[in-house]
């Protein structure tokens, strides 16, 4: 079993039990080591130890142990999640048979899983977008393939508040974030949570896709509009909240050549 598969922890319990290993730690009898590969392991101190947070805007300030080599911080090795520590590659793997294809983001591992996706295993290279943390109602979906996690996206409610200082709320239900593994792009994934978020919202006249649109998102609109001709006049880019002046017909931008093509990155 994996992370996910464990019964569901609460962010109480999980920062409580992480808070006890920590003060442990010192006096441990013995070095704690941790395999970090089948070649090498790292050592387990307070040094190489840090709290990460995990949702955008978080008062109650949820957060996570993450261990690191300790001349880089900036690495995130494995994570302290039930009582052990579990490597990254391992947090996003599953060994239920029936989580496959495109599932709602429920319970709490699950976010940590799309956490680890955003900003740790597919840390953005100069050229793409850097995704910021998402807060912890954010309505989404994880895409599962052959028994691990390999994509997410993530959606902005039509009469959701646009941000918490005033009373915009969005005009359309808005795909946010879309993610797909490196490993796993240019296999139509991209393409197929496009389709899902528009069936999702069947009834709605208008949908929105968040500006500004990355050059692989654009090339994704781009396949799907050319298949799908009735959502032509569905889809646009959106400045939230959406009001008709912060909207463009993506469609339209394509025929006029408004957007920068180059090879897909996300399909």
């Amino acid at each position: 079993m994996f992370p996910v598969d464990f019964p569901l922890v609460d962010e109480t319990d999980l920062r409580a039990a992480s808070e006890k290993y920590l003060l442990s730690l010192e006096s441990r009898p013995k070095n704690e080591w941790f395999q970090s590969s089948k070649t090498s392991k790292l050592e387990i101190t307070a040094n190489s130890i840090k709290w990460l947070q995990l949702f955008e805007g978080d008062q109650t300030k949820c957060s996570i142990l993450a261990l690191h080599p300790p001349d880089d911080p900036t690495q995130v090795v494995a994570l302290y999640l039930h009582g052990s520590w579990w490597c990254v590659n391992d947090i996003i793997r599953t060994s239920c048979k029936s989580r496959t294809d495109l599932l709602p983001v429920q319970s709490l591992m699950e976010r940590v899983i799309m956490f680890l996706l955003n900003q740790v295993i597919e840390r953005p290279s100069q050229e793409e977008t850097h995704f910021s943390l998402h807060t912890r109602t954010e309505s989404a979906k994880l895409l599962w393939r052959d028994g691990q996690a390999v994509g997410f996206y993530t959606v902005k409610h039509k009469g959701s508040l646009y941000d918490s200082w005033s009373s915009s709320c969005y005009s359309m239900p808005v795909l946010d974030t879309v993610l797909v593994r490196r490993s796993w792009r240019r296999q139509g994934l991209g393409h197929k949570m496009l389709s899902d978020f528009c069936s999702s919202f069947s009834s709605e006249e208008v949908l929105g896709i968040s500006m500004p649109l990355s050059a692989s998102m654009v090339a994704v609109c781009r396949h799907f509009l050319y298949l799908n001709e009735a959502q032509r006049d569905r889809l646009y880019e959106v400045e939230a909240p959406g009001g008709w002046t912060q909207r463009r017909n993506i469609w339209l931008n394509i025929q006029l050549s408004r957007y920068l093509l180059t090879v897909d990155e996300v399909d």
